[in-house]
């Protein structure tokens, strides 16, 4: 076994990458819509979560949620073109309008401007419906052809490129808890290889029954977790932007590793972790706030913590933000709802100077993700 490790008076790397910028947000989540939304519930705390409502509650497990109440995609984009459109592909759209709005349409459009959007097994609300139809129905080769289309892992990829006549790359990236942080990586090496100008990225996620139903099972959550729901996307690109202020955030470097035994996972980590902060020439003493993906998850918690630990030289812990708390847990789309937890929070309470945080991921499958980003300067 070999243990990365990183210590306060490691010299400094060169740095081997160029930043790259975040210069637009769209997030959809319990909080509301938006990074405002989102910033107001951290600093307040969220309150009690509560029991699935409405249509379908009745089918979910005793377990809370903290749903995107009231969301309706027909107020949002019209009703053209959604009767069919799933919940999670919805939130993608809405979201990357969101994103979008703030953009040249002259960059909108062409084939380099593109997407990258993280998932886990895409929506499966529409797999496990789709599913039940073909074992009920009379006629199961009758099944309602408008569902199919959902089922595909692309789905929501596809339909935000068509939607806005983006020509450019179009990527789903499945990872599980890791998802949203694998997507970073697939669009950095994008850009970094001049496959696009810019790319949508981000991740989404929904509440459904199946899905409430294998968290409650497996018991892979403390029991007081909440389970939660939405998208966050975010306009990455390569050349900064000629006015500062349009500058969300600057993405330094997103690493990613494979550890095969689970005894290691802490250990993957914190090699992650320092290479990241390697390749972005930041030491890690200069890290001043980690935004922390497992949390409430059973042994991973402590494993998250005990690996950015280790990479941050054995000490305590910088500040850290808990999105999950407030959001409940997003899984494939944590890490995205994590970098907007940090963006959303630069935005209320602007940092004095120039400060630098990490966003980690760890799963139960070994995989795990580290992503460096600094505040704009103001």
């Amino acid at each position: 076994m070999t243990t990365a490790t990183a210590t306060a008076d490691a010299p400094l790397t060169p740095a081997a990458t160029r930043p790259l910028y975040v210069t637009s947000a769209g997030v959809v989540s319990s909080a509301g819509h938006g990074l405002a939304a989102l910033a107001g519930l951290l600093r307040r705390g969220a309150g009690p979560a509560e029991e699935p409502s409405g249509e379908g509650a009745a089918a979910y497990p005793p377990r809370p949620v903290r749903a995107v109440e009231g969301f309706d995609v027909k107020a949002h984009l019209g009703r053209k073109g959604t009767k069919y459109l799933d919940r999670l592909t919805s939130f993608g759209l809405v979201a990357c309008k969101e994103a979008i709005e703030g953009m040249n349409p002259a960059e909108v459009a062409g084939d380099r401007t593109g997407v990258v959007l993280a998932t886990n097994t895409g929506s499966v609300s529409s797999h496990s419906g789709l599913l039940y139809d073909t074992l009920t129905l009379d006629k199961p080769y009758l099944v309602n052809p408008g569902q199919f289309p959902n089922t595909v892992m692309n789905c929501a990829a596809g339909q935000v490129a068509i939607r806005n006549g983006l020509r450019g790359l179009n990527a789903t990236v499945a990872g599980g808890q890791s998802a949203s942080l694998l997507a970073f990586r697939h669009a950095r090496l994008a850009l970094t290889l001049d496959r696009a100008d810019r790319l949508l990225v981000g991740g989404a996620e929904e509440l459904s029954a199946p899905a409430a139903w294998a968290w409650h099972r497996t018991g892979v959550l403390k029991g007081e977790a909440a389970l939660g729901e939405g998208c966050a996307v975010f306009t990455v690109q390569q050349g900064a932007p000629a006015d500062d202020s349009d500058v969300l955030a600057e993405l330094l470097a997103c690493e990613v590793r494979f550890t095969p035994d689970a005894r290691d996972y802490a250990d993957g980590l914190a090699h992650v972790v320092t290479r990241a902060l390697d390749r972005s020439g930041i030491r890690p003493q200069e890290v001043a706030v980690v935004s922390l993906g497992a949390a409430h998850h059973r042994g991973l918690e402590r494993i998250e913590e005990r690996g950015v630990r280790t990479a941050l030289g054995g000490g305590g812990l910088p500040r850290t933000v808990r999105v999950a708390d407030v959001l409940g847990e997003t899984y494939s789309a944590s890490g995205a709802m994590q970098l907007a937890a940090l963006l959303a929070l630069w935005q209320a309470e602007p940092p004095a100077g120039r400060t630098t945080a990490l966003v980690t991921s760890v799963g139960r499958d070994g995989n795990a993700a580290a992503m460096v980003v600094r505040s704009p300067l103001r």
